[in-house]
């Protein structure tokens, strides 16, 4: 299963009201603001759907991927910002003879601006590319520690802020994936065998809505995000999962941010709730934020 883990570190310099900002949320770093960002995160299950029918599997027992992220934010404008995100990732099996992997993973670059706003309401567009940092074993799944594709990200946001600090905000993303190459000679991809070392990743569709309070140094949220491939195959049976798979999952979660002047810290639990050719997995993550502004080394 590919498992997202992005975690983040933010922080504020002290006087100004800058908030963390991720490619999916509403939150802008302000001109010359830079965040530097580390995180810890930890993804697991046990469960899983093979294609729809959801089992366990005993041969692996519990399926842990933990990871530490660093993260680094940029406001060229108030309406402008620059993020990359680097990740290093260990996967692990509780039970069986299988080894996890561990290394730095996908190497991830983000644009995001601000095209509109009025009373509240604000259009978002993130444009962002994802490129494999480290030689990696893909087809090694559930264990391998990402997909090793190249992926080209474009997603747009809505969202409302009230007056109260209630904000709401919408997103649609759109995850072009790039093919793979792979240590074998043919594969087999639905019920048909390939001769190709080169495997086609499906692109992907993610949806997401999120409610929350937002005021300066506090921030709670609810969110539900969904992920979907356009297209693939399903897992067979008792068979391991693999690159061209169909995958789809739903996870709910609550986020949460403390943040009173220069050093902050957050966290996240999320749970997946429905899934196709995925694991059930529950994810948490804590961060510890700091924020310097840039243009005081010029």
């Amino acid at each position: 299963m590919k498992i997202y883990i992005v975690l983040v570190c933010l922080t504020f310099l002290l006087s100004l009201k800058s908030l963390a900002q991720m490619p999916h949320d509403a939150i802008y770093m302000n001109k010359n603001l830079t965040c530097a960002a580390i995180v810890y995160g930890n993804s697991s299950w046990t469960d899983y759907w093979e294609n729809s029918l959801k089992r366990e599997n005993q041969n692996i027992g519990k399926l842990t991927s933990e990871s530490m992220t660093a993260m680094i934010s940029y406001g060229i404008t108030k309406k402008f910002n620059f993020i990359a995100v680097v990740p290093y990732v260990k996967t692990h099996a509780s039970e069986g003879n299988l080894l996890g992997q561990e290394g730095f993973q996908d190497v991830s670059f983000w644009l995001k601006v601000k095209p509109f706003s009025y009373k509240g309401l604000a259009g978002h567009i993130t444009m962002g590319v994802s490129i494999p940092m480290t030689d990696y074993v893909p087809d090694f799944m559930p264990l391998s520690i990402g997909y090793g594709s190249t992926v080209l990200t474009s997603r747009a946001i809505l969202s409302y802020n009230h007056p109260s600090h209630f904000y709401v905000n919408g997103s649609f993303a759109y995850h072009l994936r790039g093919n793979v190459e792979v240590d074998r000679d043919a594969y087999l991809n639905g019920d048909d065998l390939t001769y190709s070392n080169e495997v086609p990743v499906p692109d992907a569709i993610e949806t997401s809505f999120r409610l929350g309070y937002l005021k300066k140094d506090n921030q709670l949220e609810l969110f539900a995000e969904n992920f979907s491939c356009t297209s693939g195959d399903a897992i067979r049976r008792n068979d391991m999962p693999y690159l061209t798979n169909d995958m789809k999952m739903t996870q709910v979660g609550v986020y949460g941010k403390y943040q009173p002047k220069n050093i902050g810290v957050n966290a996240k639990l999320a749970y997946v709730v429905d899934g196709l050719n995925a694991g059930q997995a529950t994810t948490f993550s804590v961060g510890l934020l700091y924020l310097f502004n840039l243009s005081i080394l010029n």
